[in-house]
């Protein structure tokens, strides 16, 4: 993949689900959560375009597919797995390609600042927000802004950007901030959100296996506490 396609993802598998569908509707949490969970998995994105392609032929071919869209990426979980291991097969044993290099400057250096700024914003107004009743949660969201400000001075070297190395301490501090969020979170939330995720995933979870299942239950609960908290993602994956 090129340095595009690495850091938009999400964008090519929404837009590519959109006119498989034919339509043009909002992807759901649910189908959020299970494209954060092919990208944590290391999915290729090639891969996840072919298992769309082969899931849409069968449930074409199948009863339920008689007039009736399909309605959520969970159908195509089997065969997005299934095509990610046969890549990975097909490339055992093969020489090493050259790595393309994602040296190039993907995003503008005026984009990236501006995307830093508007995360260190969003975390401190969320720690403003929760200050009074979450003390220790307020603080360490401040701490979270200051390391996103020093990762922005990266982007005033010269030279060429390094994405993939800027992209991992973006890793590190989403890591950091969704487990203070689970730590916090209080415990009627968190009820709810696992009540509206096993109301969602009811009618896939056969089709699912259970260390995907575990991974998408994970991502779903990670994108659900950032909303109720009103927090950004930090990864570029996010960057629009």
């Amino acid at each position: 993949m090129d340095g595009w396609n690495y850091f938009n993802y999400f964008t090519e598998i929404e837009e590519y689900f959109w006119k498989k569908r034919g339509a043009h509707l909002l992807v759901s949490p649910l189908d959020w959560a299970i494209m954060e969970a092919w990208q944590k998995a290391g999915v290729p994105l090639e891969a996840a375009l072919k298992g769309i392609d082969r899931a849409f032929e069968s449930y074409g071919r199948s009863r339920r597919g008689a007039g009736k869209p399909l309605k959520s990426l969970a159908y195509c979980s089997d065969a997005v797995l299934e095509a990610a291991e046969e890549q990975l097969e097909a490339a055992a044993g093969k020489a090493p390609a050259a790595k393309q290099s994602r040296q190039k400057e993907t995003f503008s250096r005026g984009q990236l600042k501006e995307y830093f700024a508007r995360n260190a914003t969003q975390l401190r107004q969320a720690a403003e927000n929760g200050r009074l009743a979450h003390t220790e949660l307020a603080a360490a969201l401040e701490e979270i802004a200051r390391s996103v400000e020093a990762a922005a001075v990266l982007l005033d070297s010269p030279g060429t950007l390094d994405l993939e190395d800027l992209e991992r301490r973006l890793t590190i501090l989403d890591e950091k901030t969704q487990a203070l969020l689970t730590s916090h979170a209080p415990e009627e939330l968190m009820l709810r959100i696992r009540r509206e995720l096993d109301g969602q995933l009811a009618a896939y979870r056969r089709k699912m296996k259970a260390e995907q299942l575990a991974l998408v239950e994970k991502q779903y609960l990670q994108k659900c506490l950032l909303e109720e908290f009103r927090l950004p993602r930090l990864s570029l994956f996010y960057l629009s």
